[in-house]
Parts: C-alpha cells; structure tokens; sequence
C-alpha cells in the first residue's frame, strides 16, 4: 500500500453499513433486535453445552448427548405411556432420529442402555436404561448440575445474556439454582 492511500484511508470517515433495499415484492428483513435476541440465546446455549460437555467428558466420559438419552430414558415408567419409542427420544434429546439411534447402539454397547421389542406392537423397539447406566446418571447428575450453575453464573455477567440467565433461572423450580450460585 502506498503512503498516499495509506494517508487517504486514515482520513476519510469511516463508513456506515446501510440496510439493503428489500427487492419489489420481498418481505422487510425482521428488525435487528429479534436476531440479535436469537444470537444471544444460540451464545448462551453454546457456552452452557460447551462448560457442561467439558465436565460430563472429564469426569465421567460421556458426552451431554449421552447424559440428556440417559436422563431421559431414566424417566420412563411401566405404565400406559410410559416408554418411548426411539422417533420420541429423539424429540425429547432434539436430534434426528438416525442420530438418536446411533446415540443408542453406542450406549448399549457399552452396556448402559437395553433395547427390547414392544410387547403390543413388534415394529416397536423399547430403550431401557441398565442399572449400570442408571448408576452412571446418578454419579454424573452432580457433575451436569453443577455446570450448569457454574455456566450460568458466567453467563449471568455478560449484559447480553444476563436477561436470558435470568429467563432460564425462573423456570426453574424454587431454590434450584440459587443453592449453588450464593457460595459459588
């Protein structure tokens, strides 16, 4: 670069981004705040998954994926309604159902989950978590919550995600996460 563009662009104002014209007959782009909303939201998820992930791998080689089937299967009951069928795993963890399946297969062969056809309808295949996977739940969920808090508590002091913190800390049931935030 020459010094004379150097000194050229040093002094010239700098340039403000003007919106895009919508083309003739294309909606109006959605107004900044909703994306910038959506992008705070996808960082706090982001962070949160990445500080739990980080925990559950070193602590208890799973990964939350594996935590959230595992938690999921563990709620399931013998009564009407109470198994899922693996399209409502899938649903519940928020992954397609092929990605669930092969979720699965790595979880039964390391002896945490069962697979079992459906009594009422053979075209059915039942997940049961295994007392080992059960008992790895049970030492993992201290470790996953406490992420989580901590995840939380970070989150909490960046301006743009402290609303969203504070969103997330109402759902849950009172005393939940304050009991780890006050001495944390």
């Amino acid at each position: 670069m020459t010094q004379q563009t150097r000194e050229t662009r040093e002094t010239q104002e700098p340039t403000v981004p003007q919106p895009a014209a919508a083309a003739p007959g294309c909606p109006p782009a959605e107004p900044p705040g909703l994306a910038q909303g959506w992008c705070a939201l996808s960082a706090l998820h982001g962070r949160i998954e990445s500080h739990i992930e980080r925990a559950l791998q070193t602590a208890h080689d799973l990964s939350v994926r594996e935590f959230s089937v595992l938690n999921v299967l563990s709620e399931q009951h013998d009564g009407p309604g109470g198994h899922l069928r693996m399209h409502q795993v899938a649903d519940s963890v928020v992954l397609s159902q092929s990605a669930t399946t092969r979720l699965v297969t790595r979880l039964e062969e390391r002896g945490l989950l069962s697979r079992y056809l459906c009594p009422d309808d053979r075209r059915g295949i039942y997940t049961n978590v295994t007392p080992d996977g059960l008992a790895l739940l049970v030492d993992a969920r201290p470790t996953h919550d406490g992420a989580l808090r901590e995840a939380l508590k970070h989150a909490a002091q960046r301006p743009e995600l402290a609303p969203l913190v504070t969103a997330v800390e109402t759902l849950a049931p009172p005393g939940e996460l304050q009991s780890g935030t006050d001495g944390g």
